[in-house]
């Protein structure tokens, strides 16, 4: 029988290929190896701490009162769209780079694709949004109220989910019309790619980068002013605000150093001849992906009130009782 040309299951291994026999037995293609074990255990493990890292973080959200918080909800956004990271593509990912001949292939292949690029870009437009929430609280903290309310909140989630899952489903759909390849990449042509990219990762990227640099400047005076303030509520108001924009300016710094190297190889890849080693590539994007899980380790560390919850939900507390209006902090 005349073999089939399929694409190479790795994450987006753009060159290698591999022919396989319609008739050969599902199983004797894929023999499991050692390293096949251990990217079983390594893909699992990651899945698992993704998930239940954020559940923790959407669960303290939702319960306990004292979290709901307009940049609370914003967390909450974001810790959806890791824990959807940890739900679907890396489970998708993990099939594509453990099966041999797989037939659906090329379909999970658009899936995890999909995904790929419509959580990414949901984490990062959420980013902003906090970007955006630390501005008017620490730049602005008199205009804070009226300005960043609820109505203002649930029109920013919508954004960050709306806008990347239109870009993710046209994106797909240019790869389409394009024309298949045997390559398991999302996008068939560079100019798609590059698009994709500059605007769902650069260009908010660059927007958080200048909010923090002016709420970093606002922020030093502040520390030079807060000696002459008397009022201890205000100080210690100016502290917190102060400690939950460092927070999540920390979160912002991991999430970029996790996807920019995977981010610049998508970009000029395409426009170097596809001359990245793929297996440079896979790491990078393997570690974009493992930051889904940093996030909850960030929160727990820097903050007292979801390490607070975090210990009430894993002892089973808050199952022993109404533990809603617990002081967190």
């Amino acid at each position: 029988m005349e073999p089939k040309l399929f694409a190479n299951r790795s994450d987006d291994v753009f060159e290698d290929k591999h022919f396989c026999n319609q008739s050969e037995n599902v199983s004797g293609r894929s023999a499991l190896t050692t390293s096949t074990y251990l990217l079983c255990i390594f893909i699992g493990s990651l899945s698992v701490l993704i998930m239940c890292g954020n559940l923790l973080l959407i669960t303290s959200i939702i319960y306990f009162k004292q979290l709901h918080t307009p940049t609370n909800y914003l967390i909450l956004s974001l810790a959806v769209a890791d824990l959807l990271v940890g739900l679907t593509v890396l489970p998708f990912s993990g099939v594509l780079a453990l099966s041999s001949c797989w037939y659906l292939e090329d379909l999970l292949c658009k899936i995890r694709g999909s995904f790929d690029l419509f959580l990414c870009t949901s984490s990062i437009l959420n980013l902003c949004s906090i970007a955006v929430d630390r501005y008017y609280a620490v730049c602005q903290p008199l205009r804070y109220r009226t300005k960043i309310n609820v109505r203002v909140i649930v029109i920013m989630i919508l954004v960050s989910w709306t806008v990347p899952a239109v870009n993710a489903i046209s994106m797909t759909i240019v790869g389409v019309n394009k024309g298949q390849s045997n390559r398991c990449v999302l996008f068939q042509n560079s100019s798609s790619a590059v698009m994709a990219v500059v605007f769902g990762f650069y260009f908010p990227a660059i927007v958080m980068v200048t909010i923090y640099l002016k709420i970093l400047m606002v922020a030093q005076r502040q520390a030079r002013s807060i000696h002459n303030t008397t009022c201890q509520s205000t100080k210690s108001e100016i502290k917190k605000e102060r400690k939950a924009t460092k927070t999540l300016a920390i979160v912002m710094g991991v999430f970029l150093i996790c996807w920019t190297p995977f981010t610049l190889c998508a970009t000029f890849n395409p426009l170097s001849n596809y001359t990245i080693p793929a297996a440079v590539i896979a790491a990078f994007k393997w570690l974009g992906w493992s930051n889904s899980m940093l996030n909850p380790l960030v929160y727990a560390f820097f903050y007292s009130w979801f390490r607070s919850a975090f210990r009430m939900i894993i002892s089973g507390k808050i199952f022993q009782g109404d533990f809603t209006h617990s002081k967190l902090f």
